[in-house]
């Protein structure tokens, strides 16, 4: 496993770059960020950096943009998960932080045509009949429910572990509903936070939620892929766990990877991402991120 770089250090080797390079420097979090945004990036003029980390990637984004436009770093961007944010109405303070459109770049994938092609690859089309109800909509309740627990515990700083849940344990094969109060077991299980009560956790979930709340914010993409993952072997499709394993630090053959594979230039120009990488293009001349063809 790689050393993280710290955040001073990943500002510190910009900085000597741009002695000999005159480009554009695009922050993104993680290898699978950077293999998304290698596809619209103009190589010759940006040059992209991971920003992994702790407490989290993001949060070494944000930090190293402050680093350096404390200097006046010029020709410097950030993209990075929206997370909560859209939902938290977090305001954004750096000029030169871009967030995705979804929770994440994950949910991103699962909103466009790329999903629709993963379901004609793996589904069963006398499953889905018979499932009867739209995946995407099945998958979002769904996953609200892990990403509200995500966001009570982050906003009530519980400090409760995701990692590693098996969602097998909560999710139902045939309906890939959850089953709330298994999956509260499950995490507090994951997390040893035994203090806590399952009935607890659910009166700070049914405070958390709103009918006004976007899905496409709670959901995280990660859990999205585990539940789809399980309704490809099942409910929706008649697969080997090992041909749809959702994700995988040493394979490229999982779901995320084939969505990432799947999703087309065409998808991304849609984005209010692509207009608002456009418009940070406008507004720092001579620096340019995109391809002029994208």
């Amino acid at each position: 496993m790689r050393e993280f770089l710290t955040v001073d250090r990943v500002a510190n080797k910009i900085r000597q770059l741009r002695q000999t390079y005159s480009g554009a420097f695009l922050l993104v979090e993680g290898s699978s960020d950077k293999v998304f945004y290698e596809r619209f990036v103009d190589k010759k003029l940006c040059h992209l950096e991971i920003t992994a980390g702790k407490p989290s990637s993001k949060q070494c984004a944000i930090e190293i943009l402050a680093i350096l436009e404390t200097s006046n770093f010029q020709g410097i961007l950030a993209i990075v998960d929206a997370d909560f944010d859209h939902l938290q109405n977090t305001p954004v303070t750096i000029p030169n932080l871009l967030r995705t459109d979804t929770h994440d770049l994950e949910t991103m994938l699962i909103n466009s045509l790329a999903f629709d092609k993963v379901i004609t690859l793996f589904g069963s089309e006398e499953k889905i009949i018979k499932f009867g109800r739209d995946l995407r909509s099945a998958l979002l309740e769904s996953g609200m429910s892990v990403g509200y627990l995500v966001w009570v515990s982050q906003s009530d700083g519980l400090n409760l572990k995701f990692d590693g849940i098996e969602f097998s344990k909560f999710v139902d094969s045939q309906t890939l509903k959850i089953n709330e109060l298994k999956l509260i077991t499950e995490v507090i299980n994951k997390s040893q936070a035994y203090s806590l009560t399952n009935e607890d956790i659910q009166k700070r979930l049914t405070n958390k939620k709103s009918s006004s709340h976007d899905p496409w914010q709670v959901c995280r993409g990660h859990d999205l892929v585990e539940i789809l993952s399980i309704g490809l072997r099942k409910a929706i499709g008649s697969n080997p766990a090992i041909d749809v394993k959702p994700n995988s630090d040493d394979s490229k053959n999982t779901l995320e990877g084939i969505l990432l594979l799947a999703y087309e230039e065409i998808y991304f120009y849609e984005t209010q991402l692509y207009s608002e990488i456009r418009l940070w293009e406008t507004n720092n001349p001579p620096f340019q991120v995109l391809r002029n063809n994208a």
